[in-house]
């Protein structure tokens, strides 16, 4: 009996129903794979929302509304926050700034405020975390003044003799310095070694020191501050904003011993090597220049977080801070903005002062 080449009707009936069924499982496995791959992006978007508005939050402190913030419960470093020590009014609304000005080449970031009051007169990326160098000394002074009297001590290490950068480049190792002698080191030339001789003198170890730091900042509501040395020399965890840094200026005026000393341009001091006496100079423009009523207060530079300066001035009771992070002059752009406040906003005479070299 032969087979036929061809097939009977029933035997086409069910290939063709085979076919189809095999086609609807086709279709079946495309549309799971294509929903699948629907429901996959969709939640890569989410996460990637989430993880967005995770950093925005953690990133700083920032407006949602003109004058209405969103502030963190935690600092930097982990730790509760608590209200600032100097309320800003008008900050994160710089529509309601009174003092409107621009510049070719602005800073990264700055503030000027009323030192007392907290009023912002003019402000540009107040709560962006930027490096801040050695205005990080503004924090380390502060400790110091509060944990030890003026007369305390200070043993010079091998670690502070052997620290990096800007240093007062005398300390005698082994021996003591005069905690107010290794005070004025910190302020005026920005010593490194002066820094790391005190953190050592008032915790113990540097590490300890940075704790404290850290501690002080949450303590401050000092909400965009991470340090991570008494120095500011390496950048690497050492971070602040414009805000943090007024309240921490005003904070360090209320300090009568660092008042004292960030408004003096040169000192001459007792000090334990050949001749007895130390001199020093304050690197501060305004102060260098003769700004008319300056009283202070830091400066600080590194590559990474370029030339910051807090300085502060009063005229007639009135006194004005400005915060310029990253600013490629900021000697004339702080001089700019304190005569924009004395003399625009709070209506005092123009007072004659000398040039400021540019750049400076």
């Amino acid at each position: 009996m032969s087979i036929s080449p061809f097939m009977t009707p029933d035997q086409s009936r069910r290939r063709r129903d085979a076919s189809r069924r095999r086609r609807r499982r086709r279709r079946a496995l495309t549309a799971g794979v294509f929903a699948a791959v629907i429901v996959g992006a969709l939640v890569v978007m989410a996460l990637a929302k989430s993880h967005t508005r995770s950093e925005s939050a953690a990133a700083s402190t920032h407006a949602t509304k003109p004058g209405q913030l969103v502030t963190p419960h935690l600092s930097q470093s982990g730790l509760p926050l608590s209200k600032p020590a100097l309320p800003l009014a008008g900050i994160a609304a710089p529509q309601l700034d009174p003092v409107h000005t621009t510049f070719q080449t602005p800073p990264r970031a700055g503030l000027l405020f009323n030192v007392s009051t907290g009023q912002v007169l003019w402000q540009r990326n107040p709560y962006r975390r930027v490096r801040i160098a050695s205005l990080t000394k503004m924090m380390t002074a502060l400790l110091t003044v509060r944990a030890a009297p003026p007369d305390a001590p200070v043993l010079v290490t091998r670690q502070a003799v052997e620290a990096a950068g800007s240093k007062v480049g005398v300390l005698p190792l082994g021996r003591h310095v005069r905690l107010e002698t290794m005070l004025y080191g910190l302020l005026l030339p920005s010593g490194n070694d002066a820094a790391m001789a005190l953190a050592q003198h008032v915790a113990g170890t540097a590490r300890r020191f940075v704790a404290r730091m850290n501690a002080e900042a949450a303590k401050l509501g000092m909400g965009c501050t991470r340090y991570s040395s008494p120095s500011g020399y390496v950048n690497e965890g050492n971070y602040s904003c414009a805000a943090d840094l007024a309240v921490l200026a005003h904070v360090d005026l209320e300090q009568p011993r660092i008042a004292s000393i960030v408004r003096t341009y040169t000192a001459v001091l007792p000090f334990p090597i050949q001749g007895g006496k130390l001199y020093l100079y304050n690197n501060n423009p305004l102060l260098i220049y003769g700004y008319p009523g300056v009283t202070g207060l830091k400066t600080g530079f590194t590559d990474a977080a370029g030339k910051c300066l807090v300085a502060t001035a009063e005229r007639h009771g009135v006194r004005i801070g400005v915060v310029l992070l990253n600013s490629p002059d900021p000697a004339l752009q702080a001089r700019h903005l304190l005569n924009a406040a004395f003399e625009d906003i709070y209506h005092q005479a123009p007072v004659p002062e000398p040039p400021v070299p540019a750049g400076v």
